[in-house]
């Protein structure tokens, strides 16, 4: 265990290497083989470049942008982008959040704050939005209604009839994140424009790919603020536009718009606090990062490496359709491959993959819905996309030789009964407790047949085990 807090100062050189040997046992972030959490573009030097970037202004505090005007430049810089690739007009105004969680938060208290007479303000989303939303509702206070969706995308008669005197927002996906389809954000937009409520478009996760795909002649519908009845977009910078965590964007269509958004407070002894975002202080590192990775990519390199994503993402999905045991799910329109089974322990398989080297992300049963494998498909995956489908087909025969998965019985359970000790010791049993967490499958299998609210719990005290200095 490290001493972040040692009795003698520790050498530089002694400090990299710890930290490099601690990297060792993450997955791996380049090379494209790890589906979910990063997106790599494989460009030469980008890595560098950003670098450099995020040094420049690490120390430049987000808080004051009169004190900080180089700040301000890149912020304007960045959302000024974003408004023109996102159908935005002179009138479009944004923010730069730390990432797509706090801007649908944001989204959310903009469109709450803006009524501030209603007493029980309601959110209107799909099955399929991205669990972010119940987060801002969460936070904020919020109803939230959810609707089921019509083969996996929103289904705007289901959302016109969710919507109510109280609904302050309406929102849907560009794309989803679970499966990777765009909601058909024309018709939505049409009838928020009808009742007269916003309606939040989350492109958070695929926004930026989406417009080079449609340049590229993909069948994809108008999603962004050129659709009637949008009022406010959200994409995030750190994922197909490439740029290092945490960088994300909100746009909403008019400074009106916008106003109910920010926080101010006068009524202390100190400095009057004004913020457009949540954080007060904000490093410009990560702001400057993105501004270089996006000029040195530029238009023409993006739309590259949207062929590549593209052009992977058809390899994937034949490898799929071509392997007997499992099957696609959901139209791979986008970024995403998202696979079921057919015939095979999808978790099993998952294990086998990451054992040849694939590092998936498994997705539990949702009421009607399979478990399924989801597959963020990025650039850098087009070099390694054949061999790939190779290894697909081995990891499917190994999933039908080891079989499915046995699970452990348990008492009847309730959330109130996951306490600290119940925790330890299931991880211990499941050989969780040294930290090996290569072989999920029997624990995915516990949680997919756990209730929300259990899994929930689980995992949470799984994440509590694991936050903790002794470990």
């Amino acid at each position: 265990m490290i001493d972040a807090l040692p009795e003698k100062p520790v050498p530089g050189d002694q400090i990299l290497a710890e930290l490099r040997a601690l990297r060792e046992a993450d997955l791996p972030t380049h090379g494209g083989r790890l589906f979910a959490y990063v997106y790599d573009p494989a460009v030469d030097g980008l890595d560098e470049l950003a670098r450099q970037a995020y040094a420049v202004s690490a120390s430049v505090n987000g808080l004051d942008p009169t004190a900080f005007p180089s700040l301000l430049a890149m912020e304007n810089a960045l959302v000024g982008a974003a408004a023109r690739l996102l159908g935005g007009d002179p009138a479009t105004v944004g923010s730069v959040t730390s990432g797509g969680t706090e801007s649908l938060i944001l989204a959310v208290k903009a469109a709450r704050d803006a009524h501030p007479d209603l007493t029980d303000p309601r959110l209107v989303v799909p099955s399929t939005a991205h669990a972010a939303f119940a987060k801002a509702a969460h936070y904020l206070r919020v109803g939230l209604d959810v609707v089921p969706v019509k083969d996996l995308r929103a289904d705007p008669a289901a959302m016109a009839a969710a919507i109510g005197p109280q609904t302050v927002l309406v929102a849907a996906s560009a794309p989803s994140y679970a499966h990777g389809v765009v909601d058909p954000i024309p018709a939505i937009g049409a009838l928020a424009l009808e009742r007269g409520v916003r309606f939040h478009v989350d492109a958070c996760f695929g926004g930026w790919i989406l417009p080079y795909l449609r340049r590229l002649g993909a069948d994809l519908p108008p999603f962004d603020l050129s659709v009637p009845g949008v009022t406010s977009i959200s994409v995030d910078l750190h994922k197909y536009a490439y740029t290092p965590k945490g960088v994300s964007i909100l746009l909403h269509r008019t400074e009106e718009l916008r106003r109910p958004q920010y926080f101010a407070y006068a009524d202390w002894p100190g400095y009057t606090m004004i913020n457009p975002v949540i954080s007060s202080t904000r490093s410009g590192g990560p702001i400057a990062a993105a501004l270089a990775t996006m000029r040195s990519i530029g238009d023409t390199g993006y739309l590259s490496l949207a062929t590549a994503t593209r052009e992977a993402v058809q390899i994937l999905s034949s490898a799929v359709t071509s392997v007997d045991g499992v099957r696609l799910y959901a139209p791979p329109e986008t970024g995403v491959v998202c696979l079921a089974s057919d015939g095979v322990d999808l978790f099993v398989l998952a294990d086998e993959l990451a054992a040849r080297g694939w590092h998936t992300q498994p997705q539990m049963a949702y009421r009607d819905l399979p478990p399924t494998i989801h597959l963020t498909v990025t650039a850098s995956v087009r070099p390694t996309a054949d061999a790939f489908a190779a290894d697909l087909a081995a990891a499917v025969a190994a999933a039908r030789a080891r079989g499915p998965v046995e699970i452990p019985e348990l008492p009847p359970l309730t959330p109130d009964m996951i306490t600290p000790e119940f925790i330890a010791g299931l991880a211990e049993g499941l050989g969780l407790g040294g930290g090996d967490f290569s072989r999920m499958a029997e624990v995915n299998s516990l949680l997919n047949v756990a209730p929300p609210a259990l899994r929930e719990a689980l995992l949470t005290g799984f994440l509590s085990l694991l936050q903790h200095p002794s470990q």
